[in-house]
């Protein structure tokens, strides 16, 4: 993975209102992705929101531009399933979403899957659909998203993380991740499912904003060598200066990337320096 990873807003929902009525044009989007690109950010890990199939048609319109464009696809994003019934009716969902490469095959494992119950095979379905819009493109780490990883931990139900992975690494050729608001249950959770050292997505900052779990539950973890972390919020939605919060995060063991979001050159430009700065000497 690299260093840094470009990605969604984790700041107060004010903020992540407002963007979001800017970027409701995919030029809009693009223009920002194309700053971070041309600044030498090739990850964008983001949700399966309808806005990012345009995303992903951009660049796979344009491979000598995009060459090394590099999508994380967060998975599943429901208001896109609620609305899509709402618009087409159930069949027609599922019509809509379903790869076009396997239609007959996934609506036979689907139909098996609600005649039978089978968990298995519907959840395979899912993944799929949500995964169409990126055919054609570079998706080499895939996330269940923390919404759906946390209720399912809640639940007790994580033998669901084990069909994920699974169906990620054979189907797919790509690294499973997770994204938590608690990654020290959530670690324990997947080494029951016999999952090692995965990529788990979480809240990491010098002052515990948003760690569910425990400060020191997290640091236990880290220097445990089990995790392949991703830290988000490290600036703890501006709360520690951004010097002081890349700093720290640089000397922490397990600590392999760093996803932000930003929507100006600048805060772009300043990230990526103070990366560079502080993580190839860790590195």
């Amino acid at each position: 993975m690299d260093r840094l990873l470009f990605g969604i807003n984790h700041m107060s929902e004010e903020k992540a209102r407002a963007q979001a009525m800017r970027f409701r044009k995919t030029d809009a989007i693009m223009e920002v992705l194309d700053i971070a690109y041309d600044e030498g950010i090739r990850t964008f890990m983001c949700t399966t929101h309808d806005r990012i199939a345009e995303v992903a048609e951009r660049v796979r319109a344009n491979p000598a531009r995009y060459r090394d464009f590099t999508f994380y696809p967060c998975m599943p994003y429901a208001h896109k399933y609620a609305n899509a019934v709402t618009e087409h009716g159930m069949v027609g969902a599922l019509k809509h979403f379903m790869p076009e490469d396997g239609l007959f095959a996934t609506a036979l494992a689907g139909g098996k899957a609600l005649a039978t119950r089978e968990v298995d095979g519907m959840a395979r379905v899912l993944i799929d659909m949500e995964m169409k819009m990126f055919a054609g493109t570079k998706t080499p780490v895939i996330f269940v998203q923390n919404v759906f990883t946390d209720l399912l931990l809640g639940m007790g139900f994580t033998r669901a993380f084990r069909i994920f992975h699974d169906h990620i690494v054979e189907k797919y050729g790509a690294e499973p991740a997770y994204i938590t608001m608690n990654m020290p249950m959530l670690l324990d959770a997947l080494a029951k499912e016999g999952i090692e050292r995965p990529i788990i997505c979480a809240n990491i900052n010098k002052i515990g904003f948003r760690m569910s779990g425990g400060f020191d539950a997290y640091l236990d973890a880290l220097k445990s060598g089990r995790v392949r972390a991703i830290a988000m919020s490290v600036y703890a939605s501006g709360a520690i200066p951004p010097d002081e919060a890349i700093h720290w995060i640089s000397e922490l063991p397990g600590v392999e990337s760093i996803v932000f979001g930003a929507s100006s050159a600048g805060n772009i430009r300043g990230t990526k320096a103070l990366v560079d700065r502080y993580m190839r000497v860790a590195a």
